[in-house]
């Protein structure tokens, strides 16, 4: 019976998992479409600094649908392990790739197309190997947690990080560096993860009856998440609207991820407790993911497609073999001369360019 009710719990905590993902990678298309919105109208940005996008109900419908994707990732981890949960926050960064390209005219080229399965590829080895989290059951435990020595070093790395971030290099590079405000959303998502953790433990000692209310502690993590999430929605806000989305949603998926991780390793020290093996997998599966975010990112603007993979491999072996057609061959061929001849032209105007003639401008 009780193998049978763990399954059970299993396949809830997975469905719900998966609900995340997709409620979440929706509402980054939903945000993107009432901010555009607000740019056509001609009310100040986000990225500028501006508060419209309160007015735009689109904008609320992307808020809440990343609300009901927090309340089903929450509720996950009450079924289903964090090994699981966790990983499968990769898929948000799926679904707001495919949705961008058909509502934001935001097309994925073949690298982007790679990225996204290594990227799911690499949250499965993530499943299968990633860190347990140390089990702490009473609020009084999880203030032990939160008063060791390294978590506070940790938390106060963090808020000073921030800080630079929010007041110094921000108004500088925020425009125009895109893992500036991302920067800021993700380091600050690892302690608002923290205090939904503790949250999570008090609402459990309430319903079982327990004075939890009276316990400082609670309000202390309640008061912090508001601040946490309340600047990351401000400066995700930011990033959406200034850069592209297919961008913004899997680089937010690295840096963040790597600082849940890194803080869950230090308040809970799931580590101390894994074998070689199952570290070495887990540090694969997010590299694995690394490389899907950059073939996401450093490719974007190369319009590369399956269609027009044999066109480049021929052209590759012509230009191996010395056989690129000459102008005076483009002119035999009327009907091809146009875009032989065009060919031809920027050929010999990269090769001038490297012998440093100026005879190619």
């Amino acid at each position: 019976m009780s193998q049978t009710r763990g399954k059970y719990d299993f396949c809830i905590g997975l469905v719900l998992a998966m609900s995340s993902s997709i409620f979440i990678g929706g509402s980054f298309i939903l945000k993107k479409k009432g901010l555009l919105r607000l740019a056509r109208k001609g009310s100040m940005r986000a990225g500028q600094g501006g508060h419209a996008y309160l007015k735009e109900w689109l904008w609320w419908a992307g808020l809440l649908s990343m609300g009901a994707g927090e309340v089903a990732n929450f509720a996950a981890y009450a079924f289903a392990p964090a090994t699981l949960v966790t990983p499968l926050g990769a898929l948000s960064v799926l679904v707001s790739a495919i949705l961008s390209s058909f509502f934001l005219n935001e097309k994925l080229n073949l690298h982007g197309k790679i990225g996204c399965l290594l990227s799911i590829l690499g949250s499965t080895v993530m499943v299968i190997h990633a860190p347990q989290e140390e089990e702490v059951e009473t609020l009084n435990e999880m203030s032990h947690k939160l008063g060791d020595p390294g978590f506070v070093v940790f938390a106060t790395v963090v808020v000073i990080v921030s800080l630079i971030l929010i007041f110094v290099v921000g108004p500088r590079h925020g425009q125009t560096n895109i893992l500036v405000y991302i920067t800021i959303c993700s380091v600050i998502g690892a302690l608002s993860v923290s205090c939904v953790k503790g949250l999570g433990i008090t609402i459990k000692e309430l319903f079982a009856g327990k004075p939890v209310l009276n316990h400082p502690l609670s309000w202390i993590l309640l008061l912090s998440l508001i601040v946490c999430v309340s600047t990351q929605i401000n400066y995700l806000n930011r990033a959406l609207d200034i850069f592209n989305t297919s961008i913004v949603t899997p680089i937010y998926y690295v840096i963040f991820t790597t600082s849940v991780l890194t803080c869950s390793a230090i308040l809970f020290k799931e580590w101390q407790h894994m074998a070689a093996d199952d570290i070495i997998g887990t540090f694969s599966g997010f590299l694995t993911i690394i490389v899907g975010i950059f073939l996401l990112h450093a490719f974007k603007d190369v319009n590369f497609t399956l269609a027009n993979l044999p066109v480049s491999l021929r052209k590759d072996d012509r230009a191996a073999n010395g056989t690129l057609p000459s102008t005076y061959d483009c002119f035999n061929h009327d009907e091809e001369s146009l875009a032989c001849l065009g060919e031809t032209q920027s050929t010999e105007s990269l090769s001038a360019r490297k012998n440093g003639s100026l005879s190619a401008f």
